[in-house]
């Protein structure tokens, strides 16, 4: 589409409404939260167009609840204190409005990705730093009335799961009884389940994940229990699969391929282990790799990244618990993919799942989002080879979010297995109970 402007109208700090206790001051980060890059987890949700008129009161329940739902999410509202800590000193969220100056129909007719950067609060290229806020917000108002609402929360406090459960929260509080109890009350015990690591630790891991920007990888022994691949796993293994057809296109021959797939640890643990409703990183990474000069069948690559998947089992997550075990596991990993991903060793391709984690469910009270999704621009200057993986609107397939340089892309796009499942950039306006970006 043609250029459009978005224009910031205001910005402040929304406060917790009440005042966090003193012996909470201190959030401090557990072994997997220090791992994570020092990054913002990007999302943008968009809602179709209302009457522009009540944009106002819009705003002032948005405003009303965050403050709120901080109040709970005490960590969100503060600031980037060190690397293993936040300062929960209830200096609040950046809060920015900002009005588009197109109709939303109008964006999302054909959205370019590149563009999404304009509906973020801050620049998707700033890491973390000391006195950061923890989490930005923006609100931008459509000239015909549609929001879109950007997220930039820190990746050091939240994952995928994480950042559903805020947004609950919120919402509930913006849709309900403004004095009751949250629905979603948060639990922040990721400290006593992980071990916090040392200054060493750190050292160790910031060469390899500042040079990759790519999350680290842990291997362990299978879990026969799991026998049939799930979708997430089938789709990434087809896309895994147009990947290397691509590559081959582009460099002439078939180079050695390596898949980063992320795994949310919650559902390896016992649930008194992390309460409902636990805020922090639960994930660690698998890689599957394929070093042959022969294209693999589908069937295969399945096999592959469905064995390495489980590979990261109950047996890791309870590893992960003691300190001496922990520590060593990502040390030894990051060292592991630093040294598999140096140079041209492999093609490497990363895959993030926001599978279910209710993008489509931040219903602020008028009405459930057309479109949204998280977004990783950084992938354009730093690291190309990047999907996330989100559930369509309905629930009836998976919207593959690609990031790959301009010439990898185009190779990827005419692969006819690829179009034999899937429509590339189908418009969030068309898909329905009928599209998706893939589906099986």
């Amino acid at each position: 589409m043609e250029e459009f402007k978005v224009e910031e109208i205001s910005r402040e700090d929304i406060k917790p409404s009440s005042p966090t206790p003193s012996h909470l001051r201190t959030f401090k980060h557990s072994i997997l939260d220090q791992a994570n890059l020092f990054h913002y987890g990007p999302v943008v949700v968009f809602y179709i167009s209302h009457n522009l008129s009540e944009f106002p009161k819009r705003l002032e329940l948005l405003k009303q609840s965050l403050s709120e739902t901080l109040t709970h999410f005490y960590p969100l509202g503060g600031r980037i204190k060190d690397d293993f800590s936040i300062d929960c000193n209830d200096e609040g969220a950046n809060f920015v409005v900002a009005k588009v100056n197109c109709p939303i129909a109008k964006f999302l007719s054909k959205p370019d990705i590149y563009s999404l950067e304009k509906f973020l609060p801050i620049s998707f290229l700033h890491e973390t730093s000391i006195g950061d806020h923890v989490t930005n917000i923006q609100v931008n108002v459509f000239d015909c009335g549609g929001i879109a609402i950007g997220f930039c929360i820190s990746h050091r406090i939240t994952d995928g799961a994480s950042f559903s459960i805020f947004i609950k929260a919120w919402t509930e509080r913006a849709s309900y009884n403004h004095n009751s109890e949250p629905l979603a009350k948060p639990n922040f015990a990721t400290i006593s389940l992980f071990p916090a690591a040392t200054s060493h630790f750190r050292e160790i891991s910031n060469q390899p994940i500042a040079t990759l920007k790519a999350q680290i990888l842990a291997k362990s022994s299978a879990d026969p229990s799991k026998n049939h691949p799930s979708h997430v796993q089938i789709v990434s293994a087809l896309l895994w699969k147009c990947f290397m057809v691509a590559s081959k296109a582009q460099f002439g021959t078939q180079r050695p391929s390596l898949v980063n797939h992320t795994v949310n640890l919650r559902q390896l643990m016992e649930k008194s282990l992390h309460p409902e409703n636990s805020i922090g990183n639960f994930l660690w990474c698998c890689t599957a790799e394929h070093t042959g000069e022969h294209e693999l069948s589908l069937d295969d690559l399945v096999s592959k990244l469905k064995n390495s998947i489980q590979q990261v089992d109950k047996d890791l997550a309870a590893r992960f618990q003691r300190y001496d075990d922990a520590s060593s596991i990502v040390e030894d990993d990051v060292r592991n993919l630093g040294r598999k991903t140096r140079g041209d060793a492999f093609e490497t391709l990363f895959f993030s799942s926001w599978y279910n984690f209710g993008v489509y469910d931040t219903d602020f009270g008028w009405g459930k989002p057309i479109w949204g999704g998280p977004i990783d621009l950084r992938n354009t200057l730093m690291c190309m080879n990047t999907i996330v993986l989100v559930h369509t609107k309905f629930r009836d397939g998976i919207e593959a979010w690609v990031t790959l340089e301009e010439e990898k892309m185009k190779h990827l796009e005419s692969c006819p297995e690829l179009l034999t499942y899937a429509t590339p950039d189908p418009s969030p306006l068309t898909m329905g109970s009928t599209g998706s970006n893939s589906k099986l």
